[in-house]
């Protein structure tokens, strides 16, 4: 198995198709299979990169919790691309991977040509922080308690996560089955170090308003602890596009791949052609 080399873990990654490179970085729930939708249209034409994160087998589970968080988890974005000799990349990521995508622009713009932030945001707004972090500690009590497999029953029928049921009931079965097979260990040290810890998106405020990589936002409008957070980010980035997807809960990607493909693939087109610029000042009202 392929693996790249991190600070304090081995990533597994895998490549297909050929020419400019995306990489894909997946959400807490999922892991590099849930972007197999992305990665059979795309690879057509550019070289399509998924890998799982640290804590997320066949990676690296690191004992304890000291390698674990979302500086880590921005860096380990350019560890897989410095071991593929990528100078340069699209970067894609989904909630959790959403979140260290935004981070990766800010903090290595030369090496994102574009980013992709969707489903972003839960837990960002300053009176939801308490509770997010609460959750995810006792979520990550769970996950040590009952296992992998009796988590992802309960978080497969949460209110942002049984819209893919409804529409998808053989893609939700996927969706759980991976997420059973996860390590509780390395889900349970994710949660307490980089989901509950995680500063608020209202902290970069600054750097976001200086950020100058083409991006698009993508939200479903039955994500409601993204919602706001994606209309925070519209704001502060001079170079956000936000994209809501009509009755579609947190994992857009799964719920909508045909529209989901098709709004990326006409962004990538537009940052290609050198259309996606920053917003016009004259359409900020007031």
């Amino acid at each position: 198995m392929p693996h790249a080399e991190a600070d304090g873990a081995k990533l597994y990654y895998e490549e297909t198709g050929s020419g400019y490179p995306i990489v894909f970085v997946h959400e807490f729930g999922s892991d590099c299979r849930e972007w197999e939708t992305q990665v059979r249209w795309f690879s057509r034409d550019y070289r399509c990169i998924t890998y799982n994160a640290r804590g997320y087998p066949p990676s690296d589970v690191p004992p304890g919790d000291a390698l674990y968080g979302h500086e880590y988890a921005v860096e380990d974005i350019g560890a897989v691309m410095r071991h593929l000799g990528l100078a340069r990349a699209h970067i894609v990521g989904l909630s959790m991977g959403a979140y260290a995508t935004l981070l990766f622009g800010l903090r290595h713009p030369a090496m994102a040509s574009a980013l992709v932030v969707a489903g972003c945001g839960s837990g960002a707004p300053a009176e939801h922080r308490a509770q997010f972090r609460a959750a995810s500690e006792a979520q990550a009590a769970r996950f040590l308690a009952k296992g992998s497999a009796a988590v992802a029953q309960e978080v497969g029928v949460g209110p942002t996560r049984v819209q893919l049921l409804l529409k998808d009931p053989r893609g939700w079965a996927d969706f759980v089955e991976h997420l059973s097979q996860h390590s509780p260990e390395g889900s349970a040290a994710t949660l307490r170090n980089y989901q509950a810890l995680r500063p608020s998106l209202w902290d970069f405020a600054d750097a976001l308003a200086k950020l100058t990589v083409p991006v698009l936002l993508a939200v479903g409008d039955e994500d409601e602890p993204c919602l706001e957070a994606n209309l925070f980010l519209k704001r502060a980035i001079p170079t956000a596009g936000l994209w809501m997807v009509p009755r579609t809960g947190h994992a857009i990607n799964l719920e909508e791949p045909a529209a989901f493909n098709a709004a990326v693939q006409d962004f990538f087109g537009a940052v290609e052609r050198g259309r996606w610029g920053a917003r016009d000042p004259r359409t900020r009202a007031g």
